[in-house]
């Protein structure tokens, strides 16, 4: 047992020997690092590696690209926006007003027809032969009424004479004879199907060989030039309003075009359920390709205020709670974003109204304000002026 402890005993200080010894070496060691890596230290700087590459990724010297538009004194127009659907000018349903075979379809779909252009023509020999039979009364009719006014010629009162022939005609049946063949000519005209007006052939709901009665749809003639789009504007927006005014109309259907029309007419009554009045948009349509049920976007021009300096709408920012905006100071496209506050009025989709304040700044005609790639930049920031902030490589705002 005593040797035991004996060897326990040296080998415990053998190694709290051995560890002090190492602490030593470690301590010496880290000195001798510190005197030779100061080259690798020195180079950063105190924020530390993310501080390097901030440094080395903007250089202010450097202009960033933005856009710009200019300040107009002009007049602003207030709109008011409303959804909206195309309808034909004119339209007319065509029906067939007398029983037959269809014999001949002359149009397809989508064709321009001028006023009277033959579109259908309906089997006429029923009524060829009815044109015919009333014909032959009409000369039994007058025949007979010749007989009866044979020597008439010979009386000398005009009035006896003229009603001699009133009766002549009532007892030969002449008159009856001659209402008949004016309805049997107006019956065979019904079967040649024609345009009411100019436009192009829609639905066409029949083919050659077909049999219709009387008040089957046979096809449509629309008119598409000027289109219609009706617009529901709220009561409240309606009275500022006025026949005649201009109107752009975007359609779903061609994204990033615009169209422009006029106020047609405005209703003035209000429908009970919609609390909305409706008003028609004319819109030029010379090619035919806006087409009845497309669904738009209406914007109407309604007041307008004269004498305003305009900015565009992109130009305007807050910070802190204030409304600012850059205005760019510089010679050709290289130039400096002075920061402005401002203080803003009435506006609309594309530009806002700059008013006059003693507490902010005022922008002047002629200036050029920062419109894209200006909503990180610092007061007296470069900048470099371009057509478009992506094509520039700069980040689009």
């Amino acid at each position: 047992m005593a040797n035991y402890r004996k060897v326990f005993g040296f080998s415990f200080a053998f190694i709290v020997i051995g560890l002090m010894a190492t602490g030593v070496y470690l301590r010496i060691k880290g000195d001798d690092s510190s005197g030779s890596g100061e080259s690798s230290l020195a180079s950063v700087p105190d924020g530390g590696s993310d501080d390097v590459s901030s440094a080395n990724t903007f250089d202010t010297s450097v202009p960033i690209p933005v856009e710009g538009g200019m300040v107009v004194q002009d007049t602003l127009v207030i709109s008011v926006a409303a959804a909206a659907q195309a309808a034909a000018e004119k339209e007319a349903v065509l029906l067939a007003q007398v029983a037959g075979r269809i014999t001949r379809v002359r149009v397809a779909e989508n064709d321009a027809v001028g006023t009277g252009r033959l579109l259908i023509e309906i089997d006429t020999t029923q009524y060829v032969l009815a044109v015919s039979r009333a014909q032959a009364q009409v000369a039994r009719a007058d025949a007979t009424y010749r007989e009866l006014t044979m020597f008439d010629d010979q009386i000398e009162d005009p009035a006896v004479r003229e009603e001699r022939q009133r009766m002549a005609r009532a007892r030969s049946g002449l008159e009856d004879a001659e209402f008949g063949l004016r309805e049997a000519e107006l019956t065979l005209s019904r079967t040649q199907i024609t345009a009411p007006f100019a436009g192009r052939v829609a639905s066409v709901q029949v083919v050659q060989g077909e049999t219709v009665r009387v008040g089957d749809e046979l096809a449509s003639v629309v008119d598409l030039d000027p289109i219609r789009v009706v617009v529901q504007v709220l009561e409240s927006e309606v009275g500022l309003l006025s026949q005649r005014n201009r109107a752009s109309v975007r359609f779903a259907a061609f994204p990033g075009e615009t169209f422009t029309g006029r106020i047609a007419t405005i209703n003035p009554v209000i429908d009970q359920n919609t609390r909305t009045s409706r008003v028609i948009v004319n819109v030029p349509n010379p090619d035919g390709r806006l087409l009845p049920g497309m669904y738009a976007r209406v914007s109407l021009e309604a007041r307008k205020f004269p004498n305003r300096i305009l900015v565009p709408r992109s130009a305007i920012l807050e910070r802190d709670r204030r409304t600012m905006l850059f205005v760019f100071e510089g010679e050709g496209d290289i130039g400096t974003a002075k920061w402005r506050y401002v203080t803003t009025g009435l506006s609309n989709d594309s530009v806002v109204e700059v008013l006059e304040n003693p507490d902010t700044d005022m922008v002047q005609p002629g200036e050029w304000v920062l419109t894209d790639g200006h909503y990180s930049l610092i007061h007296d920031a470069r900048v470099r002026m371009v057509e478009s902030v992506r094509a520039a490589g700069g980040r689009p705002q």
